[in-house]
Parts: structure tokens; C-alpha cells; sequence
């Protein structure tokens, strides 16, 4: 992991010993601390600043103060830590070569890695991938720079578009939505930049628009809008009904008026957001973690932060699976009912 990644966690002094640690779980021969890496996506993005909510909600650092005084209510010796990354595709990678303890990674992906399907058509499959849950619903936004003329996707051609960086799952996804519009790739100019970087681009003038799949209202977006009259184009006309139909990991979403300064009611898409261990994962553990993450005390941490993690809920941990959940997890849901 990159230095500047660490820098950005919350845990990171803590989880800055990982650099050389082994795939596995780490333990120090000290306190028998366990650290547990959750990789997410951009830092201007939506999973980062949620990934930290779930990390703090599993943690439970030696000398705490006990859950029912106030304290940590994790994971029982457990610091995990969540840390940017390139996007989904990368994140998979790493979950299945065991370089990384767990990730973040758009359902579509998960089901495409797993099966070798779609995006990974004649690529390496990932067989070994799991499930822990269903997280939250990840928003399609399609912004635009303010005197761009771009109203419609179809007004793109022409245009100097970021489809994100490669290996991305908003790249995976940017060309399913231009191909369902009949916008070619070869039909605009593509930069391929990270959120981050599209925004301080379109700021400059640099490009028209770019793509970013993050839960609303993302401050990415909502700075764009209310400092620089940018827009987010909908994805509302009868053109997405093909890609609705071929790949059903995507539903309607509406982002409400005045999400964003100035933008109205748009229609667009969504894709959850899963998180991902390997299937040699310890059971114990991803039993533990998942038994933190759904008590009553990890609720308030989550609803005291970003208003997308309020929808991270045990009733729609399940929701949209199509890839095998971990043994540990299984466990859980059994036990709590959720599964049959």
C-alpha cells in the first residue's frame, strides 16, 4: 500500500506495521492486536469515508473501554482500517490473491470476477471470492461542467469525457451506459482520471464531464455543483432499457431536487456495493466481524456518518447476492434467521 493511502486512515499509525505484513490476518507478538485491511475506492469517492465507519464499528482495540461502559464494541483485540484504492477491479484482485484481508467492490464485479463473465470474459476468474453483505446502493452520476451543452449522454460526442482509470468498476460501467446510448468510445475524448483528479480537471476547464458511481449526495458532486454550476445529466430515456435488461445488477435510482445545489429531480442508476473476503479467510473471524458490524452499537456509528451508510442495514444484507457468502458469514445469517 501506498504511503499517502495509510495516511488518510483514521488507524493509520496503527495500521502503519501492515506494509510487510503477511496476507493473513497480522498479529504482534506484543498484545495479540489483529489488523484487518478493508480497501475501498478513491478518497473522493463514497466507500472510503464509509469504509472507516465499518472499520471503527468492528474495531475493538486492546485496553478499551467494555462496549456496555460506552466503549468499542468490535471485534474483541481487532483494529481494522480502511484505505483507498483504485476501484473495484483492483480491489477483487488483491481479495484474491490474498494480498489484502478484505474490500469493497460493486456487485456487478463481484458476480463477473466470480463467474468469469462480462468484465472478465476471458480474463482470470475469481472462484475464491465470498461474500460478507450487501452494503449500500452506489449512485450512477454523470457530471457535466457548467457551459459544456451537455444535456443529454448523446451530447457527449465530441466532448472530453473521464470514463475513470482503468481497472475501475465506473470504467466497466461508463462503457455499458455510453454503448446503450450508441455513443462509441472512439466518439469522444477519453481521459481516464480518477475522481479526484476529473474534478480539479473540469474546474480548469480541462474536460466536459466525467463519470463517478458514488452513493448521493457525494461531496465530489456536490462541491462541483454548488461552487461551479456543474450538473449531473440524467440517465432517463428509453436508450437504458437495453443495458437494464442485459445487466440486472443495475436498478433505477432518482436523486431528489436539491441533492445538489441547483439540480433538480434526475433519474439515473445504481449498483450495490458489496464487501468481499477470500474464501480462506478464517470463519471465526468473519463470523466476529459480521456479528459486530450488525449489533445495536455499531448503528449509531453508522448513522452518525455519511447519510449513505444509514442504509447499510441487516435486512437487505442479503439483497442482490449472487456470489457464494463466506462460511463465516453463512454462519451468522443462518443463526439470525436471515437464511433458511
Amino acid at each position: 500500500m501506498r504511503r499517502r493511502d495509510l495516511l488518510l486512515s483514521p488507524l493509520a499509525l496503527a495500521a502503519s506495521s501492515l506494509s510487510l505484513a503477511s496476507p493473513a490476518t497480522a498479529r504482534t507478538a506484543a498484545d495479540d492486536l489483529r489488523f484487518f485491511r478493508i480497501l475501498t475506492g478513491s478518497a473522493a469517492a463514497t466507500a472510503f469515508p464509509i469504509g472507516t465507519l465499518v472499520a471503527s464499528a468492528i474495531s475493538n482495540p486492546a485496553g478499551s473501554r467494555p462496549c456496555d461502559r460506552g466503549g468499542s464494541c468490535g471485534v474483541p483485540g481487532l483494529i481494522a482500517v480502511a484505505l483507498t484504492s483504485a476501484g473495484s477491479v483492483a480491489n477483487l484482485a488483491a481479495i484474491a490473491n490474498e494480498s489484502i484481508e478484505s474490500g469493497f467492490a460493486q456487485a456487478d464485479l463481484v458476480y463477473s470476477a466470480y463467474n468469469g463473465e462480462g468484465f472478465y470474459f476471458r480474463r482470470t476468474r475469481f472462484p475464491n471470492l465470498r461474500v460478507i453483505a450487501n452494503l449500500y446502493p452506489e449512485t450512477v452520476h454523470l457530471v457535466a461542467r457548467r457551459g459544456s451543452g451537455i444535456q443529454d449522454i448523446r451530447d457527449l460526442v465530441g466532448k472530453t469525457v473521464s470514463i475513470d482509470r482503468a481497472g475501475s468498476g465506473t470504467r466497466f460501467n461508463a462503457e455499458i451506459i455510453l454503448n446503450a446510448y450508441g455513443v462509441r468510445l472512439s466518439q469522444i475524448k477519453v481521459a481516464e482520471l480518477d475522481p479526484g483528479e476529473a474534478s480539479d480537471r473540469l474546474t480548469r476547464g480541462e474536460i466536459d464531464a466525467f463519470f463517478v458511481i458514488a452513493a448521493y449526495p457525494a461531496q465530489i458532486v456536490a462541491d462541483l455543483t454548488e461552487k461551479q454550476g456543474a450538473t449531473v445529466v440524467p440517465l432517463a430515456t428509453r436508450a437504458i432499457e437495453a443495458a437494464l435488461k442485459r445487466h440486472r445488477f443495475f436498478s433505477r435510482e432518482v436523486i431528489p431536487a436539491n441533492s445538489y445545489a441547483g439540480v433538480p429531480e434526475t433519474e439515473t442508476l445504481s449498483i450495490g456495493m458489496q464487501w468481499v473476503v477470500a474464501e480462506s479467510a478464517d470463519a471465526g473471524l468473519v463470523y466476529d466481524i459480521v456479528s459486530a458490524l450488525w449489533q445495536p452499537a455499531s448503528r449509531k456509528i453508522l448513522d452518525g456518518g455519511h447519510v449513505k451508510a444509514q442504509q447499510i442495514r441487516r435486512d437487505t444484507a442479503l439483497s442482490g447476492l449472487s456470489t457464494p457468502l463466506h462460511f463465516g458469514a453463512e454462519r451468522y445469517y443462518r443463526e439470525a434467521g436471515l437464511l433458511s
